[in-house]
């Protein structure tokens, strides 16, 4: 059997799904397709499975600031991907800041919980592999996104490693131009994976 980096991929999914994620195959999600779970190609996050995790992870906060959480989400607040980036991240660890009245008429603090840390099992786990991104012109499929409550946290980028011309070095290449082709994905992202199989 020869080496191609289909095989390589085929395993990362195994292994993956031997961690406990759910496996997706981009194509079948496509918006149109019957798996589909996004309106357009340029859509990165899964909006129903961030919407049902924060409805799940925050049942005491009133449904109107769990929407207003599920909106921040979504907005950016610069048009710099760094910017973009460190806000998103700050959401993802702390909780989307929202307020809302209380019985009593004073108005409450609080923070929207996008994943749960103390018990992960809970948290909705997906692997993707050849998930489309259309963005203005480009046109990019990433070879595996692992989704975390809908939110694409991490890229994976494969190479064969029997082929010469495809190196990790091509594979952080790749990376490089999603940032400037696709960076809607990038927003969100907390892990750049690059790997030969080795």
């Amino acid at each position: 059997m020869t080496l191609n980096e289909s095989h390589i991929e085929e395993a990362t999914l195994e292994w993956l799904a031997e961690l406990g994620y759910v496996l997706g195959h981009g194509p079948d999600m496509a918006p149109g397709e019957t798996a589909s779970e996004r309106e357009s190609f340029s859509d990165v996050i899964l909006k129903g499975r961030l919407r049902e995790a924060i409805y799940r992870l925050n049942p005491s906060i009133p449904e109107e600031s769990r929407e207003e959480a599920f909106r921040k989400v979504l907005l950016h607040e610069t048009t710099s991907l760094i910017g973009n980036n460190r806000s998103f991240h700050h959401l993802l660890r702390d909780g989307v800041p929202v307020e809302y009245k209380r019985p009593d008429g004073s108005i409450a603090g609080d923070r929207v919980c996008l994943v749960d840390f103390a018990d992960v099992q809970v948290n909705d786990w997906l692997a993707v592999n050849q998930f489309t991104i259309i963005e203005g012109q480009h046109n990019r499929r990433p070879d595996i996104i692992l989704f975390l409550n809908g939110l694409p946290l991490a890229v994976i980028e494969l190479k064969n490693a029997a082929d010469e011309d495809a190196t990790i070095w091509s594979a952080f290449s790749q990376l490089q131009t999603y940032k400037a082709e696709i960076p809607s994905l990038m927003n969100y992202n907390e892990v750049l994976v690059v790997s030969d199989g080795l």
